[in-house]
């Protein structure tokens, strides 16, 4: 039942516990304590609304920062990533293969708020080797949702 509940809950954070119940073919107190549990065990880490902050009229940039960095002995990447995640603008960090060895995610209300975080916080980290910034200049999907609207056709329809 629990990776049923993840699995609804991870595309619905809003649903009614009485209607997932239903689909789940349980009831109620069973379903609670199932979600509880999960959230005391840190399986459900947190519940997020997914905002489309232009249509909100609201002007944020996000910004995808590459990171390389010397890892440190008996730490790894770890207390690296965790000094980069503890500034409040950092939305996310990932260890990830390839040339870079971080992902770094930020949300920020300009392009020079970015660039200074990057000249300011990334930069002076004595493990940074290299950082490469990306903007984020349209979403199409976020988290398994389609933000854009199709177009519709400007043709007119034609019956013979």
């Amino acid at each position: 039942m629990r990776k049923q509940i993840l699995k609804y809950i991870e595309k619905n954070s809003k649903v009614d516990l009485s209607e997932l119940a239903v689909l789940l073919g349980s009831d109620i107190v069973t379903v609670a304590n199932e979600i509880a549990e999960m959230e005391k065990e840190k399986i459900i880490c947190g519940y997020h609304t997914l905002i489309d902050w232009e249509k909100a009229g609201e002007d944020k940039v996000t910004a995808l920062i590459e990171v390389r960095v010397t890892p440190q002995r008996n730490q790894g990447f770890d207390r690296i990533a965790e000094r980069i995640y503890n500034y409040p603008e950092v939305t996310s960090v990932y260890l990830i293969s390839g040339s870079y060895d971080l992902l770094v995610t930020l949300e920020s209300k300009t392009l020079l708020e970015v660039s200074q975080f990057v000249a300011d916080k990334l930069s002076p980290i004595e493990a940074v080797i290299s950082t490469a910034t990306h903007f984020i200049l349209k979403k199409y999907k976020d988290h398994g949702t389609v933000l854009v609207k199709k177009a519709e056709s400007e043709r007119m329809p034609v019956t013979l």
